[in-house]
C-alpha cells in the first residue's frame, strides 16, 4: 500500500518533512478491521508527534501518522462481531499504532463507529477524535448529564477548533447550559456563533472579558487551549466546587494549591487512554461514536469541517501541518485520498 510517514523530526517547511513510501498491506486479526481510507483529517496530536516522534534519529522505517478517518471496511478479523465487508465507518484509531496516512488501516472495532448515511467521507472525517475529546470531557470527565445545567453556565476556552467547535454544539443541543465561548477574531467569533455559542469573549484578556460581560466566576471550564495559559484565569473564575476539564498537556508544572480554597475538581482528558490501556471499558468509544452518528443523521449537530485538501502525498500533508501550526486553523481540515 502507498502511505506518508516520517523518518526524523523536522520543520514543517523541511523537504523531508514527510517521505512517499509503500510498505505491505496489513492483516486483520482478531478483533481488528481493514479499512480502506477514503477521507482523513488533521489534528494538534498530529503536529505534536512529528515534531516528537523521531527527534534525536532516523527512523529505520517510516512512522504513519494520522488519527481521524473515514473509510470501508476491506477485511475483518475473525473475532470481529460489529461490523462487516463493505461497511462505512469513522474512527479515530490508536496513538500505539500506524496511523491513518495511508490506503489502508487496522483499527480495533471496539473504536469504531458506523459512518453517518448523510454525511461525505470527508464530512465524517473531521468529526471522531474531536467528538469523542468533547464527548468524554463533558459526559465523563465533568459528569454532565443530558438536559441538565438549566441557569448554569459553562466556559469553553478555544471554542473555534476541533474539539471546541462540536463541544459548543453537543453542550446546545443536548444540555441546557449558557455557553460562553473564547474567541478572538471576527471570523473564529462568526463560527464559534455559528456552532451555538451563547456568548463570545476575547481569551487574550479573559478574566476581563468575562467580567465586563457580567460573568464573575462560571460553574464549568472546559480548556481545550493552553492550560498554562489560561491556568491562572481559570483558578479565579471557576465557581467555588467546579469542575475544570483540559485537553492539553503543561510543559511546566501549574500551581494546584490555587485549586484548593474553592474545593474545585481538576480534570485531564486524553481521548486515547482507553485504546492506549485496553481499558475494559474501551468498547464505549463504539457506542459513543455511534450515538455522534445518530445525531450526525438527525441533523442535531453538523460536521465541523472548514477546509478540504487533496491528495495523499507529502506536499498536501506539509500544506495541512503548517496550518495547524499557525494556530489559526477553525474547526477541522481534511485530506480526501
Amino acid at each position: 500500500m502507498k502511505a506518508v510517514g516520517i523518518k526524523k523530526s523536522l520543520p514543517i517547511d523541511h523537504s523531508d518533512s514527510f517521505t512517499e513510501f509503500n510498505t505491505e498491506d496489513p492483516t486483520p486479526a482478531d478483533s481488528d478491521l481493514l479499512v480502506r481510507i477514503k477521507a482523513v483529517s488533521v489534528n494538534p496530536v498530529d503536529f505534536k508527534v512529528r515534531q516528537n516522534a523521531a527527534k534525536d534519529k532516523e527512523l529505520e522505517q517510516p512512522k504513519i501518522l494520522g488519527w481521524d478517518a473515514a473509510g470501508t471496511v476491506e477485511r475483518v478479523g475473525n473475532k470481529v462481531t460489529k461490523f462487516k465487508q463493505g461497511d462505512e465507518v469513522f474512527y479515530a484509531g490508536e496513538i500505539d499504532r500506524p496511523g491513518c496516512n495511508a490506503e489502508f488501516q487496522l483499527v480495533n472495532e471496539n473504536i469504531v463507529g458506523h459512518k453517518p448515511k448523510n454525511l461525505s467521507f470527508e464530512e465524517a472525517a473531521a468529526l471522531p477524535l474531536t467528538a469523542l475529546t468533547a464527548w468524554e470531557c463533558i459526559f465523563e470527565r465533568l459528569k454532565i448529564e443530558e438536559n441538565s445545567g438549566e441557569n448554569q453556565d459553562i466556559l469553553v476556552i478555544g471554542g473555534a477548533g476541533g474539539v471546541g467547535s462540536i463541544g459548543i454544539q453537543l453542550l446546545k443541543k443536548l444540555t441546557k447550559f449558557n455557553v460562553i465561548a473564547t474567541a478572538s477574531r471576527n471570523e473564529t467569533e462568526e463560527w464559534c456563533r455559528n456552532m451555538g455559542a451563547d456568548v463570545i469573549v476575547n481569551h487574550k484578556n479573559l478574566e476581563e472579558e468575562m467580567k465586563s460581560k457580567g460573568y464573575e466566576n462560571v460553574d464549568y471550564i472546559l480548556n481545550f487551549s493552553d492550560t498554562e495559559l489560561h491556568w491562572d484565569a481559570m483558578a479565579e473564575l471557576i465557581k467555588p466546587q467546579g469542575d475544570i476539564c483540559s485537553i492539553v498537556e503543561t510543559k511546566d508544572p501549574v500551581d494546584l494549591n490555587k485549586l484548593k480554597n474553592k474545593s474545585v475538581a481538576f480534570h485531564w482528558e486524553l481521548m486515547f487512554t482507553r485504546a492506549k490501556f485496553q481499558t475494559p471499558d474501551m468498547h464505549k468509544q463504539h457506542e459513543i461514536l455511534e450515538r455522534i452518528s445518530k445525531l450526525l443523521e438527525e441533523e442535531t449537530i453538523e460536521s465541523t469541517l472548514n477546509k478540504t485538501f487533496s491528495g495523499l502525498k507529502p506536499e498536501t500533508f506539509k500544506e495541512v501541518h503548517s496550518l495547524q501550526e499557525s494556530g489559526k486553523s477553525i474547526g477541522k481540515n481534511v485530506i480526501s485520498f
